[in-house]
């Protein structure tokens, strides 16, 4: 089998495929022969399910970089690296029926990505920023029984979260939660503290993230020029990448946010589900402002 594999690999580099099918080939690891050298530069299209994958490599995008299109359907994936989003060029991801509980920020942020699959999960969050491209026009969910907050971006997205909502212990969670009446979602884990609207000053860490970013990066364009001596390598980690971005002004975020709920049963879309979910959109918002006058349906 391991002869086998490495002739189809060594195959398709020599001869310059585009697409390349490993499904069904009990693979516990990716591939050391898709990693060697300069990779598989031409591969625009990689099938790789039905196997035993937990993971994918950190240098996956600089291996193959022209990645249209990813099937990971049916692995033991556990967890994705941040890397992911170096795949510039990747429009079509299918991580469904694995064992994600977390999904990278980055995944959110792949500015060609139009059509994303991660049904049958153990997802209880997707990340703020998920939907804020305007490429991404399919969002699949179905089947994390846990996961009860869409972010608001992905509204007039087609979107499947059929099986989503079922109740679970806050307790059992170690992640931040909040609740609105009788709903109650997760907050992404990089979420540290949650602001309302009675709260009328922000945070001195958020508040000092936020003047840097908007110093260096709107007027400078240059966050390098902060290096780790001037900043300490956590904060300067989090000055490049944000939480999210406000769903109102677009806002960078980075420690606290303002969530707002809209039970999917009450919007337009309720017709297309059919009581199939208990899910709702949250809107992130950074500031009160933001808060009370965001609308998901203006």
């Amino acid at each position: 089998m391991a002869s086998e594999l490495c002739k189809t690999i060594s195959e398709a580099k020599l001869e310059r495929h585009k697409n390349l099918f490993l499904n069904y080939r009990n693979l516990h690891h990716f591939p050391l022969e898709l990693l060697k050298d300069e990779g598989l530069q031409y591969l625009e299209r990689l099938y790789m399910k039905r196997n035993s994958l937990t993971t994918l490599p950190e240098n996956l995008a600089q291996k193959l970089p022209n990645l249209v299109e990813l099937y990971l359907h049916s692995n033991n994936i556990v967890v994705v690296p941040e890397a992911i989003g170096s795949l510039v060029k990747l429009q079509f991801l299918d991580l469904s029926d694995n064992a994600l509980e977390i999904v990278c920020p980055e995944i959110g942020r792949l500015r060609s990505l139009r059509h994303l699959r991660l049904a049958n999960n153990q997802l209880k969050y997707l990340p703020a920023d998920l939907g804020r491209s305007r490429e991404l026009q399919y969002v699949y969910v179905d089947n994390n029984i846990h996961l009860k907050g869409l972010p608001s971006y992905l509204y007039n997205k087609v979107i499947g979260c059929s099986g989503c909502g079922s109740p679970i212990q806050v307790s059992e969670v170690k992640l931040l939660s909040f609740s609105s009446g009788q709903l109650t979602v997760f907050l992404p884990a990089e979420v540290k503290s949650i602001g309302t609207e009675t709260d009328r000053v922000l945070p001195l860490q958020e508040l000092a993230m936020r003047t840097l970013y908007n110093t260096y990066y709107r007027f400078l364009k240059d966050l390098n020029f902060l290096t780790p001596i001037s900043l300490p390598k956590s904060l300067l980690e989090l000055l490049h990448c944000p939480l999210g971005h406000c769903h109102r002004c677009s806002q960078p975020m980075f420690t606290i946010v303002y969530p707002k709920l809209f039970p999917l049963r009450e919007t337009p879309m309720a017709g297309l589900h059919q009581g199939r979910t208990t899910v709702s959109f949250v809107a992130y918002c950074c500031s009160t402002q933001c808060l009370q006058t965001f609308d998901l349906l203006s």
